[in-house]
């Protein structure tokens, strides 16, 4: 119990996982901006979070020690930049990323900075979404990875009790509830899941890191490659159980302000190189009556069987030597992530400090 109070609720797990979602998924942060523009997200509100895993240390010391156990044991989970090397080809880099623009993440460190000032070659998740008419015709074409087509509502799906969580969550946002009644979970949940500054920034046109990178790199006149599409990316969220989805979804507007809170958190880990600590915090926090099913389904979905695609598509581009793929920090660690792929792959892969 008292492991649980330290990370402040429930409501904070599960807002986590949202968080890590947004940072798995880089389109979503382009869906704030088209959905967001023009509504009252632009307050001056502040990001003044706390670190939860500092509380943790001092709340409750032998928590802390079993996530910095466990963080210690996940395969490559130290370090944001990784050199990729194989016979015959020029080295390139690999690079983890947040999908915000909080300048702490958009400021590259000095070995990242180099290697990207270097590369011929700029690779990201997706290149849709730096084409708003190619991202607006991607959501036409499928319309259902957005929408309720049928009669069913957010409401329709919750009970009273959450569904008038929902209602005055919103409305506590600034988002009229009939303006996102057939609003599927995961994108509503892309719209509430940052802290109202992160909105704002984004609203008002501040890029982040990922895009923040791409666009520089065609100012300089690097090529730019994507991984994916946005609508590879969408198919993978709604996928998951729409019932995984609901619960996220109420239990994050239950949140509240405590969401600067996750915000400050991951990114605190993330300057830190701490990528193989995110996973082993939630786990470490949740209650034994977790959705274990669910977590599971969430991994396997939008990190594990992306990882592969990822790697399959950019053999080609790196095989041209000198590119620099920038790609959610969570997809870096463990034994499916990223840095194992690419040794699978014939790949040398050593981590840059």
């Amino acid at each position: 119990m008292k492991r649980v109070i330290a990370i402040a609720d429930r409501a904070a797990l599960v807002s986590l996982k949202l968080l890590a979602a947004l940072n798995v998924l880089f389109f979503l942060s382009f869906l704030i901006v088209l959905l967001l523009a023009g509504r009252a997200h632009a307050e001056t509100a502040t990001c003044a979070g706390g670190d939860l895993l500092a509380s943790l240390a001092k709340s409750d010391p032998t928590a802390f020690k079993k996530v910095e156990a466990e963080a210690a044991a996940v395969p490559n989970g130290k370090g944001l930049l990784w050199k990729l090397e194989k016979p015959g080809e020029r080295p390139s880099f690999l690079f983890g990323t947040m999908h915000i623009t909080d300048q702490r993440v958009t400021t590259l460190p000095a070995a990242a900075q180099k290697a990207y000032d270097g590369a011929d070659t700029v690779i990201i998740e997706t290149t849709d979404a730096l084409d708003k008419a190619k991202m607006m015709a991607a959501m036409a074409a499928e319309p259902g990875l957005m929408m309720f087509t049928d009669n069913t509502t957010l409401t329709s799906l919750l009970s009273p009790e959450d569904a008038a969580v929902l209602n005055k969550g919103l409305d506590a946002r600034g988002i009229p509830p009939l303006t996102v009644a057939k609003m599927k979970p995961w994108i509503l949940s892309a719209m509430v899941a940052l802290p109202a500054c992160e909105v704002a920034r984004q609203t008002a046109g501040a890029p982040v890191l990922d895009v923040k990178l791409a666009s520089d790199a065609k100012a300089s006149g690097k090529d730019v490659e994507g991984l994916e599409t946005a609508v590879d990316q969408l198919r993978a969220m709604a996928s998951l159980p729409l019932s995984y989805h609901m619960k996220g979804l109420v239990e994050t507007l239950k949140l509240g302000d405590k969401v600067n809170d996750v915000n400050e958190t991951m990114i605190v880990l993330y300057q830190r190189g701490e990528v193989g600590m995110f996973w082993p915090l939630f786990r470490v926090v949740l209650p034994d009556a977790a959705d274990e099913a669910g977590y599971a389904a969430f991994e396997q979905t939008m990190i594990t069987s992306r990882n592969k695609v990822m790697v399959e598509h950019a053999e080609p581009i790196l095989a041209r030597g000198n590119a620099f793929m920038a790609v959610g920090a969570l997809h870096l660690p463990g034994p499916d992530g990223l840095v194992e792929d690419f040794r699978k792959a014939g790949y040398t892969v050593t981590a840059v400090n």
